[in-house]
């Protein structure tokens, strides 16, 4: 089980002893100087993995500059894995600060005498492009290089010219014309041509360029008709019109046109593969004529392998807004250019290659989902039975195309059910009897696929239960890899039909299996998804058998904090309307859980994996169980002190109707109050959260708007009737809803507000049916299980900041002195640091910086100082460029004394959402009064007028 943890430390770092910096590139450094080879190339290949441990310029310029001294004095192959490294290492050469100088000391191979040594540096200039796009020395030595007479230089001088190109206009334009002549020229032989034309491809940067390289490309696929030629230059029309843009319609009718013409196969190939690359990028230049001349190349094509190509191009388009167009045409031609895709979907669903039907299928389901025209409304019946059909042909099948096949089938089950509800019953049906005959592979992506299905839509009935259970008992007798999978997926499909608790006979099932079959690693994963779906006795049963099986301190107490969690929310199973002091007593028992589950989870947290989410999200649990624990006693406390006989004359001498209701009105307010700042924590933590799944977010969301709720009710109810508002709380139970919990809590929000709607419209506060509303509420909210998502268990996706700040103090505790008439320029300078699947669920657009200093401690007289000269706050937002961002703060510290200056980082994703991520970076500075105005204010104490030359020094001190 130790090994599998891999999801619980994610990303969490490699553990071994780390060296600082410094010592790295020395160590380095020795291995350059040696005088053998083999320890010279190992420090060379060493460099990429140092850049990545410490991204900051000051250390990759050094190593740069050690790089380019190596490739100056080296022999060829040390060139060549200094070039590796640099192309390795292409992210960081915008960290460079000398430039100049590593440029001229790889440049000055150039001259050499040696072809090869030659072409490498051109290589290597082609890899550097992006940071000297304009350098004309480099512009000058490729253009003369493709007129050598050695093939390997001029290899690298096409190499070098495409990423010139690229990146360069000027040198765009300038080379150009020289491609074109060495393209034409006969003297040029073919297998060079082809690798001269791809370089047109760059030729993007204004539409005069464009314009002249489509000529040519134009001539030279008339010119040339050998297949070879066609295909190369084709391909790079399409990479070119993809840049430019703006031919991106004449480029399909092109690909179109030599599909339907061409004979050969191969070119045949390269159209559909162009289209498709045409397709993903711009479907919405997709005219519904060039649909059409698809449909009809695949009515007609006679092979399969090309029919497959162009339903593969086909279905792209029918996902994205060009079906729509193709659809809503004139009414004249709607009747056959309709027939023909529908018929071409309709004749593929049965075909008799799996690839080809899956096509056919996801073209249907795709127009049934976004297409709701009355006369295509059939085409869900047909979507259905093609999906069938497939799913018994792939179910039998184990190979990987019948899986493939099988994966895309049950995505168009899920995409069809959550956009036609009504289709649920004969999809789930139709994979409950597939199940039982199923291959074990087949039947994990049908688990899968069945929960899907029924998180959005509550169609699986308890009757099925008994299949699930047989086929439980069936599977858990043997004990392979793909069994233990299967026992996962269909735990989860058994939790997720059986919404209430489960029942005794299946909790033993489930158990018995497992001590049969299965190892600890299965165990925690059936546990972790009973806790997702809110079977929290199952889980803690699980948990707690597996105590003693990890290999780890941190493991055991994560274990036995999940197994007190699950206790907790155990005990609010058994809540009661109407009965509050049940109520209280159920509380206080998960209360207790909760607070030892707390202690074991911190015990459970590393340096390099805090576990910072998991034990704010528990924090806040408790603090919210806590709150309604309080609310219900200040309900109570209506009965056991009622307000004074004189309550009503103090409530009018005072003028505050609410003293009516004695002191059960102020204990109202702090409990309002009290609700309100958990809504405010809860907002923190979703905003600290970027990482984290949209069902995790969604959850805390959820927690939020309980909280809301709670405090909006008390409002309503008691403190103050007549102002509150139901309309902007009334909207919720619109939204689409993705899990049963979601459903849940949002038909308890519904009916708590509806309720305190009727309550304030009829009773004047307070009556002993506004607190029971009240401690109903709470009840409702309490009775649905809370539901632990995925980011609690595991992080799919990690994103950190590292900064750096310069001016920095050797000491981190030893303060920057700067003088109080000068400013200090701070230098902030950070990296953008991903685990193994950056961007999973959002990406950085950019990072807001924030700057504050405050003054710790005076040293001196007090001045009388503008308040603007006494605090610094700025914010700058900076965009990330290959990870890496750097911007320049100015503070002034007027005031004598220390000051504490703290960096704060948040991120900005892709939809403009602020989220604060940290880190917190704090370094202290000392202001020191500056050396004339100390001399000028001695002399004042010391009662001597400042001397002549000290007067003429002030009105130029400046200067």
């Amino acid at each position: 089980m130790a090994s599998s943890a891999k999801s619980f430390l994610a990303d969490a770092g490699y553990g071994e002893q780390e060296l600082d910096a410094n010592s790295a590139l020395m160590e380095l450094d020795k291995g350059l100087r040696s005088g053998k080879l083999g320890e010279q190339c190992e420090a060379v290949v060493r460099f990429p993995r140092l850049f990545q441990k410490y991204p900051f310029p000051i250390l990759i310029n050094s190593a740069f500059l050690k790089l380019a001294d190596v490739f100056r004095v080296g022999n060829n192959f040390l060139r060549l894995c200094v070039l590796k490294v640099t192309q390795q290492s292409e992210k960081h050469l915008e960290k460079i600060l000398n430039v100049d100088e590593f440029v001229k000391r790889v440049f000055s191979v150039i001259h050499s005498n040696d072809p090869v040594a030659r072409a490498i540096t051109l290589r290597m200039l082609g890899s550097m492009a992006s940071i000297i796009p304009e350098r004309k020395n480099a512009h000058h030595s490729i253009r003369q290089s493709l007129d050598s007479h050695d093939n390997v230089e001029v290899e690298a001088a096409i190499f070098a010219a495409a990423n010139f190109s690229a990146q360069s206009k000027d040198f765009a334009v300038g080379i150009c014309n020289k491609i074109s002549e060495m393209i034409q020229g006969l003297a040029t032989p073919v297998d060079l041509k082809l690798k001269l034309i791809p370089i047109l491809q760059h030729m993007h940067h204004d539409a005069s360029l464009a314009s002249s390289s489509r000529q040519l490309l134009q001539q030279l696929v008339t010119s040339y008709p050998s297949t070879k030629m066609v295909i190369v230059t084709l391909h790079t029309f399409t990479l070119l019109a993809a840049s430019s843009l703006v031919d991106i319609p004449k480029q399909i009718q092109l690909l179109l046109q030599y599909l339907k013409n061409d004979p050969r196969k191969a070119v045949k190939r390269l159209a559909i593969q162009d289209l498709k690359l045409l397709a993903n990028k711009t479907p919405h230049t997709w005219s519904r004529e060039n649909i059409q001349a698809l449909c009809e190349s695949a009515l007609h094509t006679p092979y399969d392998s090309l029919k497959m190509g162009m339903l593969s191009v086909l279905s792209t388009l029918s996902g994205t807004i060009a079906i729509k167009q193709y659809f809503s045409s004139a009414p004249g031609t709607a009747a056959t250019t309709t027939f023909d895709l529908v018929k071409l979907a309709q004749e593929c669903c049965y075909h008799t290659n799996r690839g080809i039907a899956a096509h056919g299928v996801r073209i249907l389901t795709n127009i049934s989902a976004s297409c709701q025209e009355k006369d295509l409304l059939p085409l869900e019946q047909d979507a259905v039975f093609g999906l069938e059909a497939l799913l018994v042909l792939c179910s039998q099948d184990d190979s990987p195309g019948a899986q493939a096949t099988l994966k895309i089938t049950l995505t168009c089950m899920v995409k069809l059910v959550k956009c036609r509800p009504h289709l649920s019953q004969s999809v789930v049906e139709s994979l409950l009897t597939q199940l039982q005959s199923a291959q074990d592979s087949a039947r994990i992506l049908m688990c899968h696929c069945l929960a899907a299905i029924a998180m959005q839509l509550p169609v699986l009935a308890d009757g099925i239960l008994g299949d699930l259970m047989d086929l439980y008992k069936l599977i858990g007798q043997s004990a392979t890899d793909k069994k233990q999978e299967l026992l996962v997926s269909l735990a989860t499909v058994i939790f997720v039909s059986s919404q209430k608790a489960l029942s005794t006979e299946i909790k033993t099932v489930i158990k018995q299996q497992l001590e049969n079959a299965s190892n600890g690693w299965t165990a925690y994963r059936i546990a972790r998804q009973a806790s997702r779906m809110g079977n929290h006795d199952m889980a803690r049963e699980l948990y707690q058998s597996l105590l003693t099986q990890v290999a780890s301190e941190h493991f055991y107490f994560w274990l036995n904090s999940l197994k007190e969690f699950s206790h907790a929310e155990q005990c609010l199973t058994g809540l009661q309307e109407d009965n509050y002091s049940s109520a209280l007593s159920c509380i206080a028992e998960a209360l207790k859980s909760y607070h030892k589950g707390i202690a074991s989870l911190t015990a459970a947290s590393t340096p390099l994996n805090p576990l910072s989410f998991q034990c704010g999200f528990v924090k806040l649990r408790i603090d919210l169980l806590q709150a309604f624990s309080q609310l219900i006693c200040t309900c109570n406390s209506l009965k056991t002190s009622p307000p004074p006989a004189i309550a009503t004359t103090i409530a009018m001498t005072s003028g505050n109707d609410l003293q009516r209701c004695g002191r059960i009105s102020n204990q109202m307010k702090h409990s309002m109050e009290e609700f309100r700042n958990l809504a405010t924590r809860y907002g923190d933590l979703y905003q600290s959260s970027f990482d984290a799944d949209s069902a995790t977010l969604r959850n805390v969301e959820l927690q939020q708007q309980s909280c809301l709720l709670i405090s909006h009710a008390i409002e309503a109810l008691i403190l103050d009737p007549e102002s509150t508002s139901f309309q902007e709380y009334s909207s919720n139970g619109t939204a689409h809803v993705e899990s049963e919990y979601e459903r849940r809590m949002m038909s308890v929000f519904n009916h708590v507000l509806e309720e305190v709607e009727s309550l304030n419209r009829k009773y004047a506060p307070v009556s002993y049916l506004h607190t029971a509303c009240l401690c109903n509420a709470v009840i409702a909210l309490l009775k649905v299980p809370l539901s632990f998502q995925r980011y609690f268990f595991q992080k799919l996706q990690s994103t950190s900041i590292k900064l750096a700040l310069s001016p920095s103090p050797r000491n981190p505790a030893e303060p920057i002195a700067v003088q109080n008439n000068q400013q200090l320029a701070l230098k902030v300078e950070g990296v953008v640091q991903h685990g193994s699947k950056p961007g999973l669920f959002r990406k950085i657009q950019s990072v807001c910086l924030n700057v504050s200093s405050v003054l710790q401690s005076k040293s001196g007289q007090d001045y009388k100082i503008p308040i603007d000269n006494m605090t610094n706050e700025m914010e700058q937002r900076v965009e990330p460029h290959n990870d890496y961002f750097s911007t320049q703060f100015l503070l002034n510290f007027v005031i004598l004394g220390t000051h504490n200056i703290t960096v704060e980082s948040s991120v900005i994703d892709s939809n403009g959402i602020v989220w604060k991520t940290g880190p917190k970076t704090t370094i202290f500075v000392k202001s020191l009064e500056d050396p004339y105005s100390q001399q000028v204010r001695l002399q004042q104490q010391q009662g001597q007028p400042p001397s002549q030359q000290q007067q003429q020094r002030t009105a130029y001190s400046r200067f």
